[in-house]
């Protein structure tokens, strides 16, 4: 599915935007055999020399700025694992995206590929040995709440077993796994670290994070308080350092999990985790608020709430948090 060229939508005016790569190391290979390659069918064989410094575990990163700015900070939007920054750009069925969203709500965006993601690039087998993750078509239907659990999905559309009342766009599910790269597990030191230079670059500033960031965002604000104004953290998978709870007490955090959470064999654990490291920075001074959704009457959400049918009125929520706690002209 693609965008509505038809959809009445007011134009988007910016001021500027651009990208840029940041971070990485240089890393040098030796002792590997020359070998002659062919890069184009047809083409003249060429002698390819392995060995030498190779620059490795960059990150790339966006950026959209408004023409008129509401926002008093940047909002930096971390994805989950196995996924790209796409995730918070034009969802699967083709509408807006949290991207488009919060910047026509006047704030400056940023939005990145994590270290071995999309256009961040990953480096050889040389320097990274591991194997990456790769996940089957399946794998997120069942895993992130869409579907009713194991053997829930089916090639047949019309065999689906989605959740009662889903506001996932199942019609296009495929479209959400085309956005689907390698993961690998061994990872997380150079993505802290290429977080933690953007974050130096560019803070103060919100941090918007999803699944699998909560490990990197809640880590690096623990870490830079001063850098961080608000934490706004969307199914966090990993939590902070409980017993560095007190760094975050002048750093005010929204929790937010969707539906169908009690339902799953892993939610109930993570989010009790996650709930837990809140009271623990509650207990040192600081200040969170933790939304489940169907509690407030907005029901059906999967995983990827960014990408739901009701992705606007999550937006909304976040937005009136941040206009709550002060971070909004």
């Amino acid at each position: 599915m693609l965008p509505n060229p038809a959809a009445k939508k007011e134009p988007i005016a910016l001021r500027d935007m651009g990208s840029f790569h940041i971070g990485g190391r240089i890393v040098e290979v030796t002792g590997k055999p020359v070998r002659e390659v062919v890069f184009a069918a047809g083409g003249t064989p060429a002698k390819m020399d392995p060995n030498g410094p190779y620059q490795v575990e960059q990150m790339y990163v966006q950026y959209f700025f408004p023409a008129t700015r509401k926002g008093k900070y940047p909002l930096l939007m971390w994805h989950g694992g196995g996924l790209t920054g796409v995730t918070y750009e034009t969802t699967p069925d083709g509408r807006d995206g949290w991207l488009n969203m919060f910047v026509r709500k006047g704030w400056d965006v940023y939005v990145s590929d994590a270290v071995e993601r999309g256009r961040s690039g990953y480096p050889s087998p040389d320097i990274w040995p591991s194997s990456p993750v790769f996940l089957t078509r399946a794998n997120a239907f069942e895993r992130f709440r869409i579907g009713a659990g194991p053997g829930s999905w089916n090639p047949d559309p019309a065999k689906l077993k989605t959740l009662p009342g889903s506001q996932f766009p199942v019609e296009a599910y495929d479209n959400f796994v085309r956005q689907n790269v390698p993961r690998w597990l061994d990872s997380d030191k150079a993505i802290v670290a290429a977080y933690t230079e953007l974050v130096q670059k560019v803070c103060p500033c919100v941090i918007l994070f999803h699944s699998q960031a909560g490990g990197f965002a809640f880590r690096i604000a623990q870490e830079h308080p001063d850098k961080v104004k608000a934490l706004v953290a969307v199914e966090p998978a990993v939590p902070g350092d409980p017993a560095k709870a007190a760094a975050l007490k002048n750093v005010p955090t929204l929790m937010v999990f969707g539906d169908y959470i009690e339902q799953d064999s892993r939610w109930p654990t993570m989010r009790a985790k996650d709930v837990s490291f809140g009271d623990a920075i509650k207990a040192a001074g600081g200040s969170v608020d933790v939304v489940d959704l169907p509690k407030v009457g907005i029901k059906g959400n999967s995983h990827m709430l960014m990408m739901d049918k009701n992705n606007g009125q999550v937006a909304d929520l976040i937005q009136d948090w941040l206009v709550k706690k002060g971070l909004v002209e």
